[in-house]
């Protein structure tokens, strides 16, 4: 975690403070409202709390009730404090996300059904754009077959279809990588120092966080506005502005396209108020757009433009990929950003990887030219049918849970009130589900009792899964009560 701390005043604090339960005493309600949003990640790891005699101040409470607040936050792990330095937000011990990066099921698990995975099976067009790459590939074969920026085809196809968004590109800006993790490991690698800042949405993606942390990154969360009262839902634009100038981070790292876990979709004007605070702060903003074609719940006509077209200042690099449109079987991502970065990214990339696979390119081009608005069509109504069924059929297994039914993406975000998912993982890798913890897409631990519901579950199976998230649940709960599981308790 960063050391540095944003503050909090006793205003915003109170303004974000949950309803009080009123059966408890007033300073053991006041810990439970802290605690709750820590947890929710709502208040970031890290963030200084107002003094005592103010926040009393402000909620109309005595100093000696808020006191008494702050000391119970401590012992439950929730708050640290040295002198002179104030007291800032904490997670208990062992609330940590898990350190390794999240790895799809084994084919031959065929037992298990993975809900950890939010990932598309291929297109019924693939054989086509297959057969047609096979087609063209003599036309490659007479060389070494290395292209470190990437087949020009492909160069060109993504340009255009950043061009037919909103924003116009020119293949030269365009960098064909083995994935969007590849991309995002060559910006990562080129622009970052270790010890240096990144700011982070939180809840976020959980293998950016994972490979940010084992870049040496110190990552400063900000968490994510639920439009819960007012503004619209997205980033929040206030905390974005505190973090950026307080902290100075080197890059902010952003998913305004259908974002991964919560599906939001960030407007047009709250994208041109990030990029001026940015721009303020020196930092530069890499912008993860591989959802950006999953606008199943909004029309296209409707959709802001990229982030990258409402730059000035060549301070965005945009990231896509064909995996979550087409297929991750392709391994094809890319990057856009200026053409000296390009060039300088192809270069390094010489280190660990000459280029990508020629044949995959060839496919990913033939989809993306001739086969994109099918392919978009079909992922859609596949995506609402399921988020349809969840939406239906969660509140039937898990009456308590809550969620805000995203405009696009890939998954469903879901509150687990008194259910940590960590401890639901765990009893679901012995009842035949794997279930993504809502920890792993938050920092530090954040987000323990969340859940990531992927939507590419086909529609049909939506009962069988929550049925399974049950049983796990069920299994979980009796494990806590009898001491037997490891994990922290509810929080």
């Amino acid at each position: 975690m960063s050391e540095w701390h944003s503050t909090l005043t006793p205003h915003a604090l109170a303004r974000q403070l949950p309803a009080a339960d009123g059966r408890r005493p007033a300073y053991r309600a006041l810990a439970a409202q802290v605690s709750r949003l820590v947890a929710d990640g709502r208040l970031p790891v890290g963030t200084r709390l107002p003094a005592e005699r103010e926040l009393a101040a402000e909620l109309h409470l005595s100093r000696t009730t808020v006191a008494a607040a702050y000391e119970a936050l401590r012992a439950d792990g929730y708050l640290r404090s040295r002198r002179g330095a104030g007291s800032w937000t904490a997670l208990p011990e062992g609330t940590a996300p898990p350190a390794d990066a999240l790895h799809p099921v084994s084919p031959e698990q065929g037992a298990v059904l993975d809900l950890g995975l939010a990932a598309p099976t291929a297109p019924a067009q693939l054989a086509e754009a297959a057969a047609h790459a096979v087609a063209q590939l003599p036309a490659y074969t007479g060389g070494h077959g290395n292209y470190p920026t990437g087949l020009p085809v492909l160069r060109e196809a993504v340009a255009r279809r950043y061009t037919e968004r909103g924003l116009p590109t020119n293949p030269e800006q365009v960098l064909v990588t083995t994935g969007a993790m590849s991309a995002l490991h060559l910006a990562h690698q080129a622009l970052l120092s270790r010890g240096d800042r990144v700011a982070v949405e939180a809840p976020s993606y959980a293998n950016t966080l994972r490979a940010l942390d084992r870049a040496g990154a110190r990552l400063v969360p900000v968490p994510l506005h639920d439009g819960d009262g007012g503004g619209p839902a997205g980033w929040d634009l206030a905390q974005w502005q505190r973090v950026l100038r307080g902290a100075a981070p080197r890059l902010a790292s952003v998913i305004p396209d259908f974002q991964n876990p919560t599906g939001a979709l960030v407007d047009e004007e709250q994208r041109r108020a990030l990029l001026a605070h940015a721009r303020a702060a020196g930092t530069t903003v890499i912008a993860d757009e591989t959802c950006a074609e999953l606008g199943w719940g909004v029309a296209e006509r409707d959709l802001p433009r990229p982030l990258a077209a409402l730059d000035r200042d060549a301070q965005v690099i945009t990231v896509g990929s064909a995996g979550k449109i087409l297929w991750p079987g392709l391994r094809i991502g890319w990057l856009r950003a200026q053409p000296s970065l390009v060039r300088k990214l192809a270069a390094d990339r010489a280190l660990y990887d000459l280029g990508t696979p020629v044949l995959d390119q060839l496919i990913a081009a033939r989809l993306l030219t001739d086969h994109l608005p099918a392919i978009r069509a079909e992922r859609h109504a596949a995506l609402r049918a399921t988020a349809e069924a969840f939406a239906r059929e969660v509140p039937r297994h898990f009456p308590g849970w809550r969620f805000t039914p995203p405009p696009g993406g890939l998954a469903l975000w879901a509150a687990t009130p008194g259910l940590p998912t960590t401890a639901l993982a765990r009893a679901g890798e012995r009842t035949g589900v794997r279930i993504a913890s809502g920890a792993r897409f938050g920092v530090d631990g954040a987000f323990e009792e969340h859940l990531r519901l992927p939507l590419t579950l086909p529609a049909a199976h939506v009962p069988d899964a929550l049925r399974r998230i049950a049983g796990a649940a069920a299994l979980a709960r009796t494990e806590r009560l009898s001491g037997d599981d490891p994990a922290p308790a509810a929080l």
